[in-house]
């Protein structure tokens, strides 16, 4: 595939993303770009989220807006807040080496009063969800008479998500001679039913569902039961310090609730979900982009927008009932050209599905187990170890404080040292993870206790079902669900975490 250069991109933009170090356009780019910096013609780009949509509509659309005309030239209509926040700053960023661009994202849950300041201003994009641009349409606050371009991002979402009325409302508003882009996962009948009403012959790019998932993911999946996916989930954080991931989950109470009980149980993890503050969703992603923050428990919805390139792993805590969701939620991982794991927590009757997600999505499942005891104390003694083995000196140790300890150890040998060094951190680990080497909890990390126990929820006094505890391992089993193409091979009470929250 040709670089950015043969596109037809201008060199203040391809300054721009080589600076953000952009190598090779993806395929939607690759196909589109050269479409919408030339054609004058309606376009349909139909690709999943995670394969660089931003970037296929954003620089064509930076390339044809003319600084020096102040009126609102292009609209950008975005489901969610996130995703709409996402946008703008990644503009921003594209438009750094042009002539000054006025940008604004407006969203529900923020200062109205303050954004219908800003829009007295001239912006030549805007950046908006359905719902509030009506709000200041209503209010005279937006105008979008004059604007050239309308692209409508993650169109199947904004209609999934019951904006469909929002959606024809706002087009009423808008110039019959506008350009309009529409990008969406998939072409459902109501995508399509706003093509034959407000598109004109356009020009459609599509990308096959197959070749979108990032060959830098690895899948795997874990057969556990419903009401142990609390016990293993904490198991696989206690066994990665360096983890940092999202948690994904199919209800906004489902999120709250796994986040208050990690919260409680010391983890530094909190909830993104619908029910939330535009101020609190800001304060939370705040926390999670300064690694205040090790997971992030959050529904599909508003997952849209993280943008986040350093998370190591994603979890499915119940699997999506749609593929590209699940392509989706595993993107947020392995960005940037990094690695990432994306692990799904099921039951025995859901592994049809995975074989389905498999075969469809090109990519192969691997089983792996949950990290019993011993594979956690590993863990935190081996990141303990190479802690010590990174320590640099900062200043001049007084020689008498090297005396005192050598006064202490010097009769040591080296294997007693350590020895010693070893057990008193054992002693720390113990009290951080509430856990002795020789416990065992029943979890079904084999073939025999799956059958067994498939899936089942737990009974009203809140015990867990199941047999005599297992000796458990943490090697991956040789389970796997390959793809035909052969690709790479989971109540409490309701507080929302105020207090918590007001500190941070």
């Amino acid at each position: 595939m040709e670089s950015f250069k043969h596109l037809g991109l201008s060199t203040p933009i391809l300054n721009a993303i080589t600076e953000l170090g952009f190598e090779k356009p993806s395929e939607i780019q690759y196909k589109a770009i050269p479409q919408l910096v030339k054609e004058d013609r309606d376009f349909i780009g139909l690709a999943q989220t995670g394969t660089g949509k931003t970037a296929a509509f954003g620089l064509p659309l930076l390339e044809r807006i003319d600084p020096t005309n102040n009126s609102t030239q292009a609209l950008i209509l975005a489901p969610t807040r996130e995703l709409g926040q996402q946008i703008a700053e990644q503009i921003n960023i594209f438009s750094k080496y042009q002539p000054k661009l006025n940008i604004l994202a407006v969203y529900g849950g923020a200062n109205i009063v303050a954004q219908i300041k800003a829009l007295r201003q001239p912006q030549h994009i805007i950046i908006a969800t359905p719902g509030r641009l009506i709000d200041l349409i209503k209010r005279k606050a937006a105008r979008l008479d004059q604007i050239k371009f309308l692209v409508l991002d993650e169109a199947d979402e904004m209609v999934n998500m019951g904006f469909k009325e929002e959606l024809d409302t706002i087009l009423t508003y808008t110039p019959e001679d506008k350009l309009t882009w529409l990008f969406s996962a998939t072409m459902s009948s109501e995508i399509r039913r706003i093509v034959n009403t407000y598109m004109d012959n356009p020009i459609e790019v599509k990308i096959d569902a197959q070749n979108v998932v990032n060959a830098n993911i690895e899948h795997k999946f874990v057969l556990v039961r419903h009401s142990d996916k609390m016990e293993a989930l904490t198991r696989f954080l206690d066994a990665n310090p360096d983890l940092r991931g999202v948690v994904f989950c199919r209800t906004k109470l489902d999120t709250q609730d796994l986040a208050e009980i990690l919260l409680r149980k010391d983890y530094k993890a909190d909830a993104l979900h619908g029910d939330l503050s535009q101020q609190q969703r800001d304060r939370v992603m705040k926390r999670f982009k300064s690694n205040e923050l090790q997971v992030l428990i959050a529904t599909d919805v508003a997952a849209r927008g993280i943008d986040v390139n350093d998370l190591t792993h994603v979890f499915h805590f119940s699997l999506p009932d749609d593929i590209s969701y699940y392509t989706h939620r595993s993107g947020r991982t392995a960005r940037a050209g990094k690695e990432g794991i994306s692990v799904a927590f099921i039951g025995s009757r859901e592994i049809g599905k995975i074989q389905q997600f498999a075969k469809q999505l090109g990519i192969t499942f691997k089983r792996t187990l949950i990290p019993d005891a011993t594979a956690i104390f590993q863990s935190r003694i081996g990141a303990w170890c190479e802690q010590i083995l990174q320590t640099k000196s900062k200043t001049q140790l007084d020689p008498k404080l090297t005396e005192i300890a050598d006064s202490v150890f010097g009769n040591l040998s080296k294997e007693e040292l350590i020895s010693k060094l070893l057990n008193y951190e054992l002693g720390k680990v113990s009290m951080v993870t509430n856990r002795d080497l020789n416990e065992s909890i029943s979890l079904p990390n084999n073939d025999r206790d799956r059958d067994r126990d498939r899936d089942r929820r737990p009974s009203n006094n809140g015990n867990r079902s199941g047999g005599a505890p297992k000796k458990k391992s943490n090697a991956s089993s040789s389970t796997s669900f390959p793809s035909n193409q052969g690709g790479r091979n989971e109540r409490s009470g309701r507080k929302r975490f105020k207090n918590n929250r007001q500190k941070a």
